[in-house]
């Protein structure tokens, strides 16, 4: 398949990285800002994968070059599938919002997409690299980024948090970081199997023990309430950017 990606920033890097490694995409085109904007006649799907606040003056140049049955897929938050409709008349719209993880192949990925075989097509591009999920309704794109493509940062903090709390109960700062990060791998073993998130909770967490009441504390710090404000304040400012705010 050929694939012309746009914009070369960490995520649209991370893409082109995840398809050359998984050989799903061997040769994509990419164009940033340096590359004369010029798509290959035989594009079959431009990913746009810039700025939410520079999509628009990205992409008309390449309107003139872009064949009339391509894929517009966009990965960019906040961009509504009618704006680049408009912007790119007669294209089919797929929208993806992917984790930088796509470049090991071991991202996850939320899809939408009105119609079905640019769906497909964009199932294509992302099945090799990352878990895909398929979304009913666009509206839910914006849950599906603050749940995936922000959380991996939520738990960074939290990782820095315990980190720090870890030096204030005596341990060095580059023992404390060690050990945190270990931990995420830990975690991370643990999220990529079957198990459900409480089975995971409860494989570690002995009635009694001190897992348990760490997460008492957590939960008595109002960690749900956290969770909840940090989802909604990205599916807010994500809202914000469709509006233009």
């Amino acid at each position: 398949m050929r694939v012309t990606l746009l914009g070369h920033g960490r995520l649209g890097s991370a893409i082109a990285e995840g398809w050359r490694l998984t050989g799903a995409v061997s040769d994509p085109t990419i164009l940033t800002r340096a590359v004369p904007p010029v798509c290959p006649p035989e594009t079959q799907a431009l990913v746009v994968a810039v700025k939410p606040a520079a999509w628009r003056e990205a992409v008309a140049p390449l309107l003139a070059t872009l064949p009339v049955d391509a894929v517009v897929v966009s990965v960019m938050a906040g961009v509504l599938a009618d704006d680049l409709a408009a912007a790119a008349p007669g294209r089919p719209v797929a929208r993806v919002m992917p984790t930088t993880a796509v470049a090991q192949g071991q991202g996850v990925a939320a899809i939408w997409s009105a119609d079905e075989p640019a769906r497909a097509l964009a199932h294509r591009l992302f099945d090799p690299i990352a878990d895909t999920v398929d979304l009913d309704e666009e509206a839910m794109l914006d849950a599906a980024t603050a749940v995936a493509g922000s959380a991996p940062a939520f738990f960074y903090a939290l990782a820095q948090a315990l980190a720090a709390a870890g030096v204030e109960a005596g341990l060095t700062q580059d023992a404390a970081e060690r050990l945190t990060r270990g931990a995420l791998r830990s975690a991370g073993s643990g999220a990529g199997t079957d198990a459900s998130l409480e089975d995971l909770i409860a494989r570690i967490a002995s009635p009694g023990g001190t897992t348990r009441a760490g997460l008492d504390a957590l939960v008595d710090a109002d960690l749900n309430g956290a969770g909840a404000a940090a989802v909604q304040a990205a599916v807010s400012r994500a809202q914000a950017l469709a509006r233009g705010d």
